[in-house]
C-alpha cells in the first residue's frame, strides 16, 4: 500500500467530521478528488474502510484500524519537520502536546506563556485533539504530553489533575428547559444548537458522544468564538454547550440562562498524562512538572478562599 500524506490526512478528516464534503474542505480538495483518492485507498487496502450513508460517513473495522496508524504516523511526520526546523535555528529543545479546545483557548495559555518566559531555549507545538485521541497519541508516542477528560482510560500513564472543566447548557433566557437544575444531554440533542468550530475537539467529542445516543446534533452554526456563540444563543438561535471557564462575566448578563448538564461525562475534570519513561530532566518532563505544579498551586488557593 502506498498511503501518501494527503490520503492520510483526508481520510483522518472524513472519519472526524463524517462528511465526505467537510473533508474535502479540510484538504483543499475538490469533492470529487476527495472521493476518489478515498476510493483508490480502498481499492489499495483491498477492504472497504468506510461506510456511506445518507447523513455521511463512518469508519468500518479496518477504518478504524487505518485511522489509528494514521494519526501515529501524522504526529511523528509533524514532529519529525518541527524538530528539523528547530535544528536549523538552532533551538535546544521543542515539545508537542495535545490537548482539548477548553484547555486551548481557557486553562492553558497563560501557563504555557510563563513556562516559555522561564525557558527561552524551549520551544513548543501545542495541537488541539479530542480527548480519546490525545490519549492514543501520548500511548503511541506521537506526542510527548496530552490534556484530555478524566473520563478517558490512561492506565499505563503516568497523569496528573490539571484542573476541573466541566460542561454546561446555554440557553436564551425564558427556556423552557431553564426551568430543570440540571439537562440530559439527550434532552439537549432535541434542541436547535449553535456549535464550536466544526474542526474542533469539542465539536468532535460532542459529536462522538451523539453517537453513542444514536441520535445527531442539530447544529444551526459553528462559529470560532465562544463569545460569538452565546450572542446567537441570545438572539434565540439556538442552545450551546460549552466548557462553564469560558463563560466568565458573559453569563451573568441576564439574557443567557446555564445549567449544568447531568451525564457523568460532562462533570468533568482536565488530566495531564505522558509516558511512564518521562523525566524531569527531558523538556517535556520540565513542562509537565511544572503544569502540574500550577495547577497544585491553584487548587490550593481556591481550597484556602
Amino acid at each position: 500500500m502506498r498511503f501518501d500524506w494527503t490520503d492520510l490526512q483526508l481520510f483522518v478528516h472524513a472519519c472526524e467530521a463524517g462528511s465526505m464534503t467537510a473533508a474535502a474542505g479540510r484538504s483543499h480538495l475538490t469533492l470529487a478528488a476527495a472521493s476518489a483518492r478515498l476510493r483508490g485507498m480502498e481499492e489499495q487496502a483491498g477492504v472497504a474502510l468506510l461506510l456511506r450513508h445518507s447523513r455521511g460517513v463512518r469508519p468500518t473495522a479496518a477504518g478504524e484500524a487505518l485511522l489509528r496508524h494514521a494519526h501515529a504516523v501524522l504526529g511523528q511526520m509533524a514532529q519529525l519537520r518541527g524538530e528539523l526546523a528547530l535544528h536549523g535555528r538552532g533551538a535546544l529543545g521543542k515539545i508537542h502536546l495535545m490537548c482539548n479546545t477548553s484547555a486551548l483557548v481557557q486553562h492553558l495559555p497563560p501557563l504555557l506563556a510563563a513556562f516559555l518566559r522561564k525557558h527561552p531555549s524551549i520551544d513548543t507545538v501545542v495541537e488541539e485533539s479530542a480527548s480519546p485521541l490525545t490519549v492514543q497519541a501520548v500511548r503511541q508516542g506521537a506526542t510527548d504530553i496530552g490534556i484530555a477528560s478524566d473520563a478517558e482510560d490512561m492506565a499505563g500513564l503516568q497523569t496528573a489533575f490539571f484542573c476541573k472543566d466541566p460542561l454546561v447548557l446555554v440557553l436564551p433566557r425564558g427556556h423552557v428547559l431553564a426551568r430543570s437544575r440540571s439537562v440530559a444531554f439527550e434532552q439537549v440533542l432535541d434542541l436547535e444548537l449553535v456549535g464550536y468550530s466544526a474542526s474542533s475537539a469539542l465539536h468532535t467529542y460532542l459529536s462522538l458522544q451523539a453517537a453513542q445516543l444514536g441520535k445527531p446534533m442539530r447544529v444551526r452554526a459553528n462559529l470560532g468564538s465562544f463569545d460569538a456563540m452565546c450572542t446567537l444563543v441570545e438572539q434565540g438561535v439556538g442552545a450551546a454547550v460549552v466548557p462553564a471557564a469560558v463563560l466568565g462575566r458573559g453569563s451573568g448578563n441576564g439574557w443567557l440562562t446555564v445549567r449544568p448538564l447531568s451525564d457523568g461525562w460532562a462533570k468533568r475534570s482536565l488530566v495531564l498524562c505522558a509516558p511512564m519513561d518521562l523525566v524531569e530532566a527531558q523538556p517535556a518532563g520540565r513542562l509537565f512538572e511544572f503544569l502540574k505544579m500550577a495547577a497544585r498551586d491553584e487548587e490550593s488557593l481556591v481550597k484556602n478562599m
